[in-house]
């Protein structure tokens, strides 16, 4: 794929609306060579699969969800579900399960797997920080402190 090729791929993923188009433009591309486009459709994919409406605090967290869970399977081989994070959502919802695992001593499991895979702005920390209305302070310092540490720089 040539550079005016990647481009109109490009704008066609930036627009695309449907999952299994981002997921054939995503497999085309890897095959092509072409991780940026690849990464970009991934990107965009995990923008369109969550129900909950954009920009919402839930939406960000279903991303994330989808996001790590996807990676995961592509790697694997394998369907892979966040088997702990989904039924604790189900339990006490999206909020009270950030919280949860930004405020624990460690970071969680996801938390390192999405800063190796350079998506540091889908982990739940990065979420928070854009969400900081919906967290007390002690949440969004533990998220700040928590991504410096792991040298990413927040935009909170």
């Amino acid at each position: 794929m040539n550079t005016s090729a990647a481009d109109r791929a490009l704008v066609m993923i930036a627009n695309c609306v449907d999952a299994k188009s981002l997921r054939q433009i995503a497999a085309n591309a890897r095959r092509q060579g072409m991780s940026t486009v690849a990464r970009a459709a991934d990107l965009r994919l995990y923008e369109i699969l969550p129900s909950e409406k954009p920009g919402t605090l839930e939406h960000d967290v279903w991303r994330s969800i989808h996001a790590l869970e996807d990676t995961l399977t592509k790697e694997r081989g394998t369907t892979t579900r966040l088997s702990r994070t989904r039924p604790k959502i189900a339990c006490v919802g999206e909020l009270e399960t950030i919280k949860d695992l930004i405020m624990r001593k460690e970071p969680s499991e996801g938390f390192h797997m999405l800063l190796e895979r350079q998506m540091a702005e889908l982990t739940f920390e990065a979420v928070a920080l854009r969400h900081a209305d919906r967290f007390e302070i002690a949440v969004l310092d533990a998220a700040e402190q928590r991504l410096r540490a792991a040298g990413v720089a927040s935009s909170k």
